[in-house]
């Protein structure tokens, strides 16, 4: 593989005071991390941040850069910031929807004592008067632009739904999920357009390191508010249909980051389904899922599902299962899931968790390259796997496989897959 060298002219290196202020310091140049390794950054590796992701900072742990006379790379732990000398911690972003991460932010971990909330931290600079991060776009979905989600048109949009239907505990649930959690798509379903979600299960078969809805650690509280019922199958039928028949480009989808696994609702669902299509035709019915259980998607895949996207962070065995954590289930089963799909007739996508320095090794493309063979994907979802990098990386079996980097590795996807879409959002199918 091609050594790598730091670009001339790179953004400034950003570091935080203890208060949480954000600083670029004048002589180190931004780097990034793969996996646990700081690597050189090009042009190309960069793009300006853009105006709907976030910056955040990294409390105890020394920000790290790249001095440009030394040609090597230094761990800032104190700066002189505004004539006094004061701690430095690392910054990052989190890039907004449609754009995939190529590095993580370079820090110094070795002090955090915590877990990190769960977002895509990403590495990020400043210079020319902006912020610069690394990252590419994938896909450029104008549905999901942050402006399309004022909540000055959501509220009274709830009022006028809530007057039009019958008040039960699924609605309710999906009011808290715009008005508090500002899920986008639950915000569709009272804004009566496009993908809405229709949440189920209490329950969940993997104990997922980076779970939404349910995380014991008290330094990293789940982004999510799980469900903590069972809906009935004549609400969420309700829903459905009238989300199905009134919205524009409909699409309902079970699996939310506000429940556990669909899979363990499956009667429930297939039920669901069936009813719905008795009463309607129009729009996508999509599968949010673990993929854990082949005979249970078979069976709501006979109910009348349009589309499945199944998740997983890696093709490979050891890597899957010290994520997913499964419980009764194993990665053989989740391949079989995939092909079976997609030999039922199901629209068939696999939502790919990307980490930079895991997902983009040579032995990770290459396993991901013969599932692909094997069931016929018609989608790969590229999505930034939102976990504490530490984390994430002290989990992970170890590898001696080299990384190509991640914005090279989506590029010899899609050579090698040119019928396969890539993209990071959910489509209509009818």
């Amino acid at each position: 593989m091609k050594r790598r060298r730091h670009a001339k002219n790179l953004p400034n290196m950003l570091y935080a005071d203890p208060k949480g202020r954000v600083y670029d310091h004048p002589h180190y140049k931004m780097t990034g991390f793969s996996g646990k390794t700081p690597q050189p950054l090009s042009a190309d590796d960069l793009i300006p941040m853009p105006e709907y992701s976030k910056l955040f900072f990294i409390p105890d742990c020394p920000a790290v850069g790249w001095d440009p006379s030394r040609k090597e790379y230094v761990t800032v732990p104190e700066v002189e910031t505004e004539g006094a000398l004061t701690k430095s911690f690392a910054v990052a972003a989190f890039p907004e929807a449609g754009l995939v991460r190529s590095h993580l932010p370079a820090a110094d971990y070795r002090r955090k004592t915590y877990t990190l909330p769960m977002w895509g931290y990403t590495a990020v600079g400043y210079g020319d008067d902006k912020y610069w991060i690394a990252a590419f776009r994938v896909e450029d979905n104008a549905k999901w632009d942050p402006r399309n989600y004022d909540d000055r048109k959501l509220v009274p949009a709830i009022k006028r739904y809530v007057k039009q239907s019958s008040s039960g505990p699924l609605l309710n649930h999906l009011i808290a999920c715009a008005t508090t959690n500002h899920c986008f798509a639950a915000k569709n379903l009272f804004l009566r357009r496009w993908e809405a979600p229709m949440p189920v299960s209490r329950g969940c078969n993997s104990s997922c390191l980076g779970c939404l809805s349910l995380q014991k650690d008290p330094s990293c509280e789940a982004s999510h508010q799980r469900i903590s019922f069972k809906p009935t199958r004549e609400e969420i039928v309700s829903i459905a249909v009238r989300h199905l028949n009134e919205a524009p480009e409909p699409v309902v989808s079970f699996g939310q980051g506000c429940e556990g696994e669909p899979l363990t609702e499956y009667r429930l669902i297939a039920e669901s389904i069936r009813e719905i299509r008795r009463r309607t035709d129009r729009g996508t019915i999509n599968l949010n899922t673990n993929g854990s259980s082949p005979e249970r998607i078979r069976m709501i895949a006979e109910s009348g599902l349009d589309s499945i996207r199944i998740s997983m962070n890696s093709a490979r065995k050891g890597f899957y299962e010290a994520y997913y954590r499964p419980k009764g289930y194993g990665f053989k089963d989740v391949v079989a899931s995939i092909a079976l799909s997609e030999d039922l007739g199901l629209y068939t996508m696999v939502n790919y968790l990307v980490f930079p320095g895991i997902t983009d090794q040579e032995a990770e493309i290459e396993a991901l390259e013969k599932l692909i063979r094997k069931t016929g994907l018609h989608f790969l979802h590229l999505k930034n796997l939102c976990i504490d990098p530490q984390l994430y990386l002290d989990s992970m079996p170890a590898s001696k496989s080299a990384a190509v980097g991640m914005k090279t590795m989506a590029g010899m996807l899609a050579k090698a897959f040119p019928g396969m879409d890539m993209g990071y959002f959910n489509r209509p199918l009818r």
